[in-house]
């Protein structure tokens, strides 16, 4: 099936890419901050490509989905001018590359857990395969793009942002509201949907040995307050955490999961190097880090440890060595008043993660009807400099090591207060 003029018009294309591409910074700025913070930051977008190869223009009886019907997803899906701002912002930081995902999101986002939507699903509850292809694609059809898109995405975007210190996903939004009022030009995104609704995660999401206190901030608070000082210096208005929060299936989100089994098994190997080629610690390790919940694996152990469901009879013995583990990681976490997890908490070496949203409006001309007509870069380019600018600043003059301020507070750091009481 070639791609017709109707949807070179709504800039989607059926050539097959590979789902997340490297796209090269020609000539990136001098780096401009300390040495110690080269290599240790990354740029991404996901939500801005155009690829729904002919596998997926098919239902599951065989028959063609409306192109137009996609078109219309696609205009609405697509992050229309977030590569505008990635390669900008990527050139000032002194990179050499930053990451992009080629599926298009009205085949499949990336941006929440793997699976298929409800119809009618709430926005920052959808899974990623969401209308309308949550209903007119077959279940192998859908098994197909969650392996070879998802877990494609998933595996480069896990050896790009492990072990780094800060990764920045750029996203654009609509110019409205549902309701009609009109969005902020700029929003930083740095907090867990269900820690600020609940004060903690949706149980069940990620283990309950990762702290909910963690999804409070998903970087440092100095960060996001220097660039909205930098950006509303320039007259670009910033919200936080508005109208939007960082969905669990995030990949900020799933990325500070990571981060923290990643340091709590050095921590812990550290100090129980005996446990470190332990079968029974290795499967621990692995459900624990499952944090795109694709394992199977994992599932079972998950489903094992916290609903209490029988193994298989010859996985028994296993399972329970498991458990025991599973145990021993907990009590380590939570000796001596968690002082495991302070130390997490505020270390100058927590990973760290946010997103930026710009309106779309701004990077792109679109027609009365919601037709995107082409870019329309001058006021991207500005906001990344601008956002260039505050990192730059934060890495140089914010991350200084200082004694705490004084004042009436008993603690007050880079990651604010002490925490409440473990409620689960």
């Amino acid at each position: 099936m070639n791609t017709s003029p109707q949807h070179r018009a709504g800039h989607w294309t059926t050539q097959v890419k590979p789902p997340m591409a490297v796209v090269p910074i020609d000539q990136p700025d001098p780096v401009a901050y300390p040495d110690r913070y080269v290599g240790q930051l990354s740029v991404d977008v996901i939500h801005d490509g155009d690829s729904i190869p002919e596998d997926y223009l098919t239902d599951s009886k065989g028959q063609p989905i409306d192109a137009d019907l996609i078109t219309r997803t696609h205009w609405r899906e697509r992050d229309w001018g977030a590569s505008i701002v990635a390669e900008r912002l990527a050139m000032r930081l002194g990179l050499d590359r930053f990451h992009s995902v080629q599926t298009a999101r009205a085949l499949m986002d990336f941006g929440r857990f793997p699976g298929v939507s409800r119809t009618g699903a709430p926005h920052l509850r959808r899974a990623a395969i969401n209308e309308p292809f949550n209903e007119l694609l077959g279940f192998g059809q859908k098994r197909r793009l969650l392996e070879e898109h998802y877990d494609s995405i998933s595996g480069v975007m896990d050896s790009v942002i492990r072990g780094r210190l800060l990764k920045i996903a750029v996203h654009t939004y609509d110019r409205y509201n549902p309701s009609g009022t009109e969005r902020p030009q700029v929003s930083i995104v740095s907090r867990a949907l269900g820690y600020q609704l609940d004060g903690e995660l949706p149980y069940g999401v990620f283990d309950p040995l990762y702290p909910d206190i963690l999804a409070e901030f998903t970087v440092d608070r100095i960060l996001p307050a220097r660039i909205a000082l930098e950006l509303e210096r320039a007259g670009v208005p910033v919200a936080h955490n508005y109208p939007y929060l960082l969905p669990e299936g995030s990949p900020e989100v799933r990325h500070q999961v990571w981060s923290f089994f990643d340091w709590l098994e050095v921590r812990f190997g550290a100090e129980y190097p005996d446990t470190e080629g332990d079968y029974a610690y290795q499967m621990v390790w692995r459900m624990l880090k499952d944090t795109n919940l694709r394992s199977g694996e994992a599932g079972m152990l998950r489903a094992y440890i916290h609903r209490f469901r029988r193994p298989p009879a010859e996985l028994s013995k296993d399972y329970s060595a498991a458990e025991d583990a599973y145990r021993d990681l907990h009590r380590f976490l939570n000796r001596n008043g968690g002082e495991v997890q302070a130390e997490y908490r505020h270390s100058q070496d927590r990973a760290m993660s946010f997103g930026i949203e710009v309106r779309k409006d701004l990077l792109w001309k679109f027609d009365p009807d919601g037709r995107p007509l082409g870019p329309d870069p001058e006021h991207g380019l500005y906001i990344a400099d601008r956002l260039a600018d505050a990192i730059i600043a934060y890495l140089n003059e914010d991350r200084r090591p200082s004694s705490p301020p004084r004042g009436s507070f008993p603690r007050m750091d880079r990651w604010y207060g002490p925490g409440g009481a473990v409620t689960k």
